[in-house]
């Protein structure tokens, strides 16, 4: 393989995808302001301690931005009648694949980066760890960007269709992944399901780069999101090759 090749490629991809998506309202809608409104309604009326709470809500953040632009860009190509040309050029699927990965994991990397400078600077936040932190960032965002490509592999050409799905997955994870319930809160079938999420290994991690209790290792953390990144590319690319033709 011409690997300066097939990253130019991968470049190119995750360019024309940043271009166009990074402005559609989709984004902003389930990439921005759902989750800020998740956390307000949340804190509203209680007095919480918000270092306590601060990494889950960047978590979501995180996982929100990064999964918000995979969903929207195979069905809505496909729907503008791109997608054709887009296969006829001269790059591999897995190519297509890991550009629009990499688009979406760009996004959500800005957007949680400016979050946790604002926690820091703003709200006196404290970092214990800038490595850990720095690696779940970018294990994290490039795990639930290819989340949300799985996601858009699956649907037709509605992307309408495809933002349910992405709905209705997405939302139940965090409700599950120990951002508003800690996992020492949760026991028996619950505490099951949660280790079942990969965002629940985000939240583990971030409190423990910020100082706060952690259920596991951060070792066991990234090694979790950096397997459940490599399953879903994988699952990425046998999935759309199945519907490659669906909805053209």
């Amino acid at each position: 393989m011409n690997f300066p090749l097939f990253l130019r490629g991968v470049l190119v991809v995750a360019r024309k995808d940043m271009r166009i998506y990074y402005r559609k309202a989709p984004v902003y809608i389930f990439g921005l302001l759902l989750p800020a409104f998740l956390f307000v309604a949340f804190f509203v009326g209680r007095q919480l301690d918000i270092s306590v709470y601060f990494p889950g809500f960047l978590a979501m953040t995180l996982f929100f931005t990064s999964s918000s632009i995979g969903p929207l860009i195979v069905p809505w190509e496909k729907q503008a009648g791109t997608f054709e040309r887009l296969l006829s050029m001269p790059v591999s699927l897995t190519t297509i694949i890991l550009g629009d990965i990499l688009a979406g994991a760009l996004f959500g990397l800005l957007i949680s980066t400016l979050i946790a400078v604002f926690g820091i600077v703003f709200l006196g936040l404290s970092v214990t760890n800038v490595f850990l932190l720095a690696t779940l960032f970018v294990l994290g965002n490039a795990c639930f960007a290819a989340l949300g490509e799985l996601l858009s592999s699956t649907g037709g050409r509605t992307p309408s269709n495809v933002m349910m799905l992405s709905s209705l997955i997405r939302f139940p994870l965090i409700f599950i992944s120990g951002i508003f319930v800690p996992l020492s809160g949760m026991s028996g079938g619950a505490a099951v399901i949660a280790y079942l999420s990969p965002l629940t290994y985000l939240v583990d991690g971030l409190n423990a780069s910020m100082g706060q209790v952690s259920a596991l290792v951060w070792a066991v953390d990234v090694l979790i999101l950096l397997l459940s990144t490599v399953l879903f590319v994988f699952a990425t690319k046998k999935v759309l090759r199945r519907n490659l033709m669906k909805g053209l």
